[in-house]
């Protein structure tokens, strides 16, 4: 096999593209290196020791990068900071995660000052790419340092936040592995090999996504362990996405359902005249992709398309889109070095058919939730741990999601998965996207209510919701319909996909006595 783990290949090879900036600046691997080294050195300047973390609040570009490259060859927790976020909100987490360094963009320098002012975070070890009050320029941060490796290498690790969908947001803290960081480059690497992703030379990532996702910055490093270009997007967009395709011959990237939906929003002619030709593995995961949008996806970019199943916590399960084609809905198998098993409330395993709450095994993956050992011991059962997710194995070991646990509907008694008929509703040619939740009734205990984004271009009212409801009473049993539908201009979901669903339902909770 050959070498992989970014700072080897980069030694070797110096004058080879590693990375391509949004606004089209490339980078050498060389170049790359060198930048990270001298902002590892600075880290070290500053004070920051083996375990110590550095958080950002960054756009997809280099500095993000040349940040998380620093910290784990110094033994850094690397903590990317979602800029969607409020003040508050970003200075739980600074707080939290015991960050000893902050590096922001002024793009978000309003929140980021805010959140610093907080909690009195110190003046001298907060740094800001462009200008915003009260923060030293990022450019402080490795000034006057050397290029050169800093001496006594050692892995860190990224601590995640958990989108904190109940209560506050836990960092997904792992021990901080004692190997080398050319070693644990070569870890990264083998995970993309599990997708049948070789260390070829022609290989270039896109990164469409938030480097603030956990899958987005592990696919987006392990490309670059692997010698393959990574080019990053800022803002995504179908079109964008499409032209830097054919632009870069793009051969892999790490996708969400929300944008193939888009993708398969845009005219046909658009579609037709698009060279996806140098695709070879565009993953998806994070959320479920309704069939019908995985099957125009295969049909437009062929056995391509892959998807996984896995968390921030760990995972995970993998298909490839032959195998879809054979299991319609699945998430797959369980990749190597892992397990999946289905239980219920007791802890029992349940057999194949049953639905009941997914459990993954640790293996090697190990984690802990950040000053909260309650919720660590509470998602656990004999070496597994879940995180919520409601789903069956069949026959054969394949893995069918339905819901997650927090969103199931129970009306009358009967379980109704929301997930099902958001995937129907998404098929409505004048559907944009949607949302399904449960509301209070008095008799039912819920009743269904679909918020809809209308499609670009149409006009919502009583003639668009009779519409969908006609078209989602002729492909779902009557007890999934919605009883209303709402409009919305757009539904609250992050730049990756993940839809917030709870600012769309807890204003109908707020009133009763227990929160769903």
């Amino acid at each position: 096999m050959a070498d992989t783990g970014f700072w080897k290949l980069a030694a070797a090879d110096p004058d080879r593209i590693a990375l391509v900036a949004p606004d089209g600046a490339a980078l050498t691997a060389g170049e790359l290196v060198a930048r990270a080294n001298r902002t590892a050195h600075g880290l070290r300047a500053l004070g920051l020791e083996r375990g110590d973390t550095v958080a950002t609040m960054l756009p997809n570009g280099i500095e993000m990068m040349e940040v998380f490259l620093a910290g784990v060859q110094i033994g850094l927790y690397v903590t990317p900071i979602n800029f969607h976020l409020a003040g508050p909100e970003v200075a739980y987490i600074l707080s939290d995660s015991e960050a000893k360094a902050f590096v922001a963009h002024d793009r978000f320098g309003e929140v980021a000052r805010a959140a610093v002012d907080e909690i009195d975070f110190p003046s001298d070890r907060r740094f800001s790419v462009g200008d915003t009050d009260g923060f030293r320029p990022y450019a402080d941060l490795a000034a006057g340092q050397p290029d050169s490796p800093p001496e006594h290498r050692t892995s860190g690790m990224a601590m995640h936040y958990t989108s904190g969908t109940t209560g506050r947001p836990k960092g997904v803290k792992r021990a901080m592995p004692d190997i080398d960081p050319d070693d644990l480059g070569s870890l990264f690497a083998m995970f993309l090999m599990l997708f049948g992703i070789q260390p070829d030379e022609d290989n270039v990532h896109l990164t469409g996504s938030p480097l603030y996702h956990t899958a987005v910055l592990m696919w987006t490093a392990s490309s670059l362990h692997l010698g393959h270009t990574v080019v990053l997007m800022d803002r995504w967009t179908p079109e964008a996405m499409l032209e830097l395709i054919e632009r870069h011959r793009v051969t892999t990237s790490h996708m969400v359902p929300t944008q193939f939906h888009r993708l398969l929003a845009l005219p046909d002619e658009v579609k037709q005249a698009a060279d996806v030709s140098s695709l070879r593995c565009m993953v998806h995961a994070a959320a479920p992709c309704p069939p019908e949008i995985k099957r125009r996806m295969i049909d437009w970019w062929g056995d391509a398309v892959a998807e996984y199943y896995a968390a921030t916590e760990g995972g995970g399960t993998i298909i490839t889109a032959e195998e879809w084609l054979a299991k319609p809905g699945s998430v797959g198998r369980a990749w190597a070095g892992s397990e999946v098993r289905i239980l219920d409330e007791e802890g029992n395993q349940l057999p194949p058919g049953t639905v009941g709450t997914v459990y993954m095994a640790l293996g090697q993956a190990d984690f802990e939730y950040k000053g909260d050992a309650e919720k660590t011991n509470a998602n656990r059962r004999e070496g597994f741990f879940t995180v919520g997710d409601l789903g069956e194995l069949d026959e054969d070991g394949y893995l069918f999601l339905r819901d997650r646990k927090s969103d199931m509907i129970i009306s009358g008694g009967v379980n109704i998965y929301p997930a099902e008929i958001e995937g129907v509703l998404l098929t409505h040619p004048r559907v944009g996207d949607a949302a399904v939740f449960g509301i209070p009734h008095p008799d039912w205990g819920e009743e269904i209510r679909a918020v809809i984004e209308p499609a670009a271009g149409v006009e919502p009212g009583d003639d668009l919701a009779a519409d969908i409801l006609a078209f989602a009473g002729q492909r779902l049993g009557r007890f999934k319909l919605p009883r209303t539908v709402d409009f919305v201009a757009e539904l609250p979901r992050d730049p990756n996909g993940k839809l917030y669903k709870r600012k769309l339902r807890d204003p109908y909770w707020a009133d009763q006595p227990s929160q769903i």
